[in-house]
């Protein structure tokens, strides 16, 4: 077994063999989800230029280069009567990034797991063990979705039920308790997602579906570390995305080059994540087994008074 695997790690080392990984293993990883979204990004840049969209830049109306960028983006906004067929096109890509993505992570997961148990692979052989987790995939990633769904939806109830309620007795106390019930209720999703959130790599690698337990019980004792990591992953990502997009903005506009930069941009930072949480679903499971192994040695080294 690699070294890197063989015991837990703190926030920072979950972090820096997440970028050595990505790094050293990028081209593998790259070309895993070049694969998979590549074709559906392609569909996207077509449907573009079928509705007329300029391929180098895109702007809009305007005195100045500002002006003209500002009213690129919000004229790149509008619907009219003629760009259904381009609303459906962009919808038929949503649902296939939605369908093709967690098969990318699935691959990458086996990925990081050859690389754990010191294994040579091929981006076919990983592509096709994802696919072969397809359906458990599939139908626990919409069992997660709903109970996402639920526990986002139920909270938004009570809180605007329970701040309309305070502001009959008091505007003041109605607006102060919705925002404390919202902060609390925000902060008790993000734990309970968080520690269902490991389910897919159960499901993948171990072959349990659901996998909600599993997750559960892989996540005790960690999970405001786990918030942490969550954290630090989506600022790096949404920087690094901010800037690029900001850059690409002013430079292309809208066009179809500035999408399909900013899609590459986009491929590399979920790569980034889907490896981020690949190191973290193995530093759990290490933990785990760690002190499962410790309990079964504690048990035959202590027997109860009932097996004496």
């Amino acid at each position: 077994m690699d070294s890197m695997f063989s015991k837990p790690k703190g926030i920072g080392e979950i972090l820096d063999h997440t970028f050595s990984l990505s790094k050293g293993r990028f081209k593998d990883f790259f070309i895993i989800f070049l694969i998979l979204f590549g074709p559906i990004y392609l569909i996207e840049a077509i449907i573009q230029l079928a509705a007329g969209t300029s391929f180098f830049r895109e702007v809009g109306g305007g005195s100045t280069w500002y002006e003209q960028i500002l009213n690129g983006f919000a004229e790149s906004g509008t619907i009219d009567s003629d760009s259904f067929g381009d609303v459906i096109g962009l919808i038929v890509v949503i649902l296939l990034t939605v369908i093709l993505g967690p098969v990318a992570e699935a691959a990458i997961l086996f990925s990081i797991d050859h690389i754990r148990k010191n294994k040579e692979f091929t981006v076919k052989a990983v592509i096709k063990q994802a696919f072969s987790r397809f359906w458990p995939m599939f139908f626990s990633s919409i069992l997660f979705g709903i109970i996402v769904f639920g526990i986002v939806i139920i909270p938004i109830f009570i809180v605007a039920f329970s701040g309309a309620l305070g502001s009959m007795a008091d505007p003041f106390i109605g607006v102060l308790l919705a925002i404390v019930l919202f902060f609390a209720c925000a902060v008790g999703i993000i734990y309970l997602l968080t520690r269902w959130s490991f389910y897919f790599g159960s499901v993948v690698l171990e072959r349990k579906s659901p996998g909600f337990g599993r997750s559960w019980r892989l996540t005790r004792g960690r999970t405001w570390a786990l918030i942490g990591l969550y954290l630090i992953f989506y600022l790096i990502i949404s920087i690094v995305s901010f800037a690029v997009e900001a850059t690409l903005g002013l430079a292309l506009g809208t066009s179809v080059l500035q999408s399909i930069i900013s899609n590459l941009v986009t491929m590399i930072t979920t790569m980034i994540f889907s490896v981020g949480y690949g190191v973290m679903y193995f530093d759990l499971k290490t933990r785990h087994d760690a002190d499962d192994l410790k309990e079964l040695i504690d048990d035959y080294t202590n027997p109860s008074l009932e097996n004496k």
